[in-house]
């Protein structure tokens, strides 16, 4: 068992500086949605929603791309308003699978981060107990330098994995806080597509 514990210490430290590493990326990719996507700019729905009455579907196609909605909005109620013509129930087929995509995106990105979250202070806990070992053997021999080491070893991996999990997490707050909410917008704006195409094929009806 001491072998193999000492064996994992160096694969634990070389995880956590990989983990140290790409949160860099991470926070670097966060930067992009703040600044390049725009995450902070609000969307005044009920605006949109009451833009969208009375138009057809390359009306609201204007309307959309004009807006400060994100690339990935524009594109989910673009390939929505692509289909206008289907029936009822197909359109709200269509708009399930187009919500659980978004979703499923969204959480793909998150889930990385939360998976630091996780395993960070594992990882620093497991880089504390494993050079502890030999440090107290070494204080028992009266080797206060291979002490001193191990403890040193130990507090390093203790503070990194500490630091990686609260970047991370900070990361995953933000993204899940911005995601949650364009959701909403997305959820919202397309339930109003469905009424306005449900009530332009009415009007349809009505003159033939």
């Amino acid at each position: 068992m001491h072998f193999v514990s000492s064996g994992l210490l160096v694969p634990t430290i070389v995880v956590l500086l990989l983990f140290l590493a790409w949160l860099v990326i991470e926070l670097g990719g966060l930067l992009v949605e703040i600044f390049v996507e725009r995450r902070r700019n609000k969307i005044d729905v009920p605006k949109m929603i009451n833009d969208f009455q009375g138009k057809n579907a390359e009306e609201i196609l204007e309307i959309i791309e004009r807006s400060s909605l994100s690339q990935r909005q524009k594109t989910a109620l673009s390939k929505l308003i692509s289909h206008s013509d289907l029936p009822g129930a197909s359109l709200q087929a269509l708009e399930r699978r187009l919500i659980a995509k978004e979703e499923l995106h969204y959480v793909r990105i998150t889930n990385r981060t939360d998976l630091v979250v996780r395993l960070g202070p594992t990882l620093g806990l497991m880089g504390t107990l494993i050079p502890l070992g030999p440090g107290i053997i070494a204080l028992g021999q009266g080797n206060t330098k291979v002490l001193s080491d191990s403890l040193l070893t130990a507090f390093d991996t203790t503070v990194t994995g500490l630091i990686t999990a609260g970047i991370a997490f900070v990361i995953s707050r933000l993204r899940k806080r911005w995601y949650e909410d364009y959701l909403s917008v997305m959820e919202a704006l397309i339930e109003s597509l469905l009424e306005v195409f449900a009530h332009e094929r009415g009007t349809e009806k009505q003159k033939a």
